[in-house]
């Protein structure tokens, strides 16, 4: 095991061009349902864009208003089909060549992302992922979702957090994120890349 390369990537804005989270509500409750409830938490999303009010509270509100009551199959086939959805024109065509070139070298690649796995698992087997940390929503005892989260949202040190418990004494090589919240893995990682959302270019290859 001493010998594995390991490269952490983000998923939204570092893969993709752009979040995911509220574009799968959209996708699986429709658009008058996601606006009204975004209408509803408004006085906690400006709180949370004035960062007065914490990202996991502010994603757990919208998520209870949306999602609340659904049933775990048909979340789980949402997912699966909005995994599909993610098409190559949503997707960063310079980070998904980087993660090629670690995949083509034999690196273990993982996925660190605060959006939920009920797409983004989905989405990372397609891709060839080797582990996939996540946002796990929460059911009842009756296989519907709360709104909650177990474990916590995967966001900032939580996913240093998750990687530490996946890895043990094992070094992460590379790491790729795009926001403040990626900051802590992009820290523990020997070469942590802050990719612009801006940019397209090309990424160099690989170095030592």
């Amino acid at each position: 095991m001493s010998d594995i390369t390991w490269a952490a990537f983000d998923f939204d804005g570092t893969l993709t061009r752009r979040d995911t989270l509220l574009p799968f509500l959209r996708f699986g409750f429709g658009f008058p349902r996601v606006a009204l409830a975004l209408g509803l938490e408004a006085p906690t999303l400006i709180g949370f864009a004035a960062r007065l009010v914490a990202n996991d509270h502010a994603k757990r509100r919208v998520l209870r208003r949306v999602l609340g009551g659904a049933e775990r199959a048909a979340l789980v086939d949402l997912g699966e089909r909005y995994a599909d959805a993610i098409g190559p024109r949503r997707l960063r065509a310079d980070m998904m060549q980087r993660l090629r070139q670690h995949q083509h070298a034999g690196h273990r690649c993982v996925l660190v992302t605060a959006s939920p796995a009920i797409y983004t698992r989905p989405w990372a087997r397609r891709m060839g992922f080797a582990h996939v940390i996540a946002t796990e929503l929460e059911f009842d005892a009756t296989q519907r979702a709360t709104g909650e989260f177990v474990d916590g949202n995967c966001w900032g040190p939580e996913k240093a957090r998750r990687l530490r418990a996946l890895l043990g004494p094992q070094e992460l090589r590379f790491a790729y994120g795009d926001s403040r919240g990626d900051r802590e893995m992009l820290a523990m990682a020997r070469q942590g890349r802050r990719v612009d959302r801006r940019s397209l270019e090309p990424l160099d290859m690989l170095g030592p």
